[in-house]
């Protein structure tokens, strides 16, 4: 085994295996229905394929390392852009939280879509590819290249698989994220003129000037920030997520938001420290307001999904704010909460999902009283909604909790105006469980609905058992990253102690 796996290159299996797929789905042949269904099969087992090959990563990575693992590099383009992939305790979560969740976005959309299924599995599994990348490469160009290429196959899903306002939601997705990576294009080029190299782990360690910093931060803060998104560009989100097929909501909540998060842990605290601390007061500023604004907001929407993409906002505060903290605690809590919220967020949509199968709508006051005849839903939507709030026991606390006290470390105020954030974000999630879930059944078109029937079973289960599993047991995620989190944050100490004891010489 030990051989297998180091001579192969298993980040490239990992990463490209779902391009494999796609050029099977396309070559299925077959009447309508036959194709349609191949299209399903060979994409749910292109991921599970993929998922089980991403295991092999974890079960071969060495925790006590900080440094890049299962490292891949050959000259692509001669020696100007090197196709270098690696992995670290930082990205490899995130890694198997795309792995982990794609076949789930496979099941879920196995009977809901019915036009273009072959397009569809084909853009999700493309999808996929550059989604890995994202988290693996190495090099900023290579790295550029994911990143922005997981735009394309998103506008289509949201686009063609959308809702009646699938095209508004599919360009304002589009050009929001796409202005802010312009900027960021702008910064790679100005780092590779100074560095002489485009290499990520060259760069970390390279020091930027002070003024370059500066305006580089804010060119890749541009980026990131839409991505997550951070208020006041995270508006092109709602739209976004009620326009978007069940399976592409859970893809955009649980992994495409991640992308801004795991930026500003591989870019803007090691390569631009100095800029990061002056920056701090600013990002804190930004996330208090998304924490509690969104959440107020959220309390006002009648559109399920759109109260759950704005905690999706609220709940990206808590990790901003940790990982600018730019303590052990805060960057080690935003890691984990990035992984919890994708898997209690990407389960909420899904449980919207399984209604809006069965009635059509998403109008929270169209429901009520489902617990008389979907007792196993209103179970799975209980520990999500719980998970959401940050109860204790839940994946929701531990992350949430470890970027509190991460940030009162360094800023009373913050964390504790933050904290009155999880007072609202129980506020507005009991709320709509209790409309949704309880009360009496009285509404006609709800008088035959069924419950979970065993697909719908198969999904909700693993995500009920990890959300529960890492709430009571978050070592394996906080013990994955430990190492490199620490290394992160000792770096970027080290650097600001560098400056201050010049500036002091002087």
């Amino acid at each position: 085994m030990t051989a297998l796996t180091t001579t192969w290159p298993v980040l490239s299996v990992t990463t490209f295996l779902p391009l494999v797929g796609t050029l099977l789905v396309y070559l299925s042949r077959g009447d309508d229905e036959a194709a349609d269904r191949n299209a399903r099969w060979i994409a749910l087992w292109t991921t599970l394929v993929t998922f089980a090959v991403s295991l092999i990563l974890v079960a071969r990575f060495d925790a006590g390392s900080a440094g890049f693992q299962f490292v891949e590099k050959t000259a692509w383009l001669g020696t100007t852009i090197p196709y270098h992939m690696g992995v670290d305790g930082i990205s490899l979560p995130f890694v198997i939280l795309t792995t982990a969740l794609m076949p789930f976005c496979i099941i879920a959309s196995w009977s809901s879509v019915k036009k273009r299924v072959r397009e569809y599995m084909m853009a999700f599994l493309v999808l996929e590819t550059l989604m890995i990348g994202t988290f693996c490469a190495l090099d900023l160009v290579l790295f550029y290249l994911f990143f922005e290429g997981g735009l394309i196959p998103m506008f289509l899903i949201i686009g063609v698989w959308g809702g009646q306002r699938r095209v508004y939601a599919s360009f304002k997705f589009f050009l929001y994220t796409l202005a802010g990576s312009v900027l960021m294009l702008l910064a790679i080029m100005a780092l590779y003129w100074n560095a002489g190299t485009t290499d990520i782990p060259t760069l970390m360690t390279t020091a930027v000037p002070r003024n370059m910093q500066t305006w580089a931060w804010l060119a890749f803060f541009a980026s990131f920030a839409v991505k997550m998104p951070m208020w006041p560009v995270h508006t092109w989100l709602p739209d976004a997520h009620v326009e978007a097929p069940t399976a592409g909501s859970v893809i955009l909540a649980a992994i495409l938001l991640k992308m801004g998060g795991y930026g500003f842990l591989r870019f803007s605290l090691p390569m631009f420290p100095l800029a990061s601390l002056d920056f701090t007061p600013f990002v804190f500023v930004l996330s208090v307001i998304a924490v509690v604004y969104t959440s107020l907001v959220a309390l006002m929407q009648e559109d399920m999904k759109k109260l759950i993409a704005y905690s999706s906002v609220a709940h990206m505060g808590f990790v901003t704010m940790g990982i600018f903290a730019g303590t052990t605690q805060g960057v080690a809590g935003g890691v984990f909460q990035m992984v919890s919220h994708g898997i209690v967020s990407g389960a909420l949509f899904l449980c919207v999902g399984v209604v809006y199968d069965r009635i059509h709508t998403r109008e929270i006051a169209a429901y009520g009283g489902l617990v008389n005849r979907m007792p196993l839903y209103a179970v799975a939507f209980m520990v999500f909604t719980m998970a959401n709030v940050g109860l204790p026991g839940t994946s929701g606390f531990v992350g949430e909790f470890l970027t509190l006290i991460g940030t009162f470390k360094v800023s009373i105020p913050t964390a504790t105006v933050a904290t009155f954030g999880v007072i609202l974000s129980a506020a507005y999630a009991l709320w709509l469980y209790r409309k949704v879930i309880f009360g009496v059944l009285e509404k006609p078109s709800l008088a035959a609905i069924t419950d979970l029937s065993a697909r719908e079973v198969l999904v909700m289960a693993p995500l009920v058992i990890l959300t529960i599993l890492f709430g009571v047991y978050p070592q394996p995620v906080l013990d994955m990253s430990a190492v490199s989190v620490q290394q992160l944050v000792d770096n970027y100490q080290h650097a600001i102690s560098a400056v201050k004891a010049a500036s002091l010489a002087h």
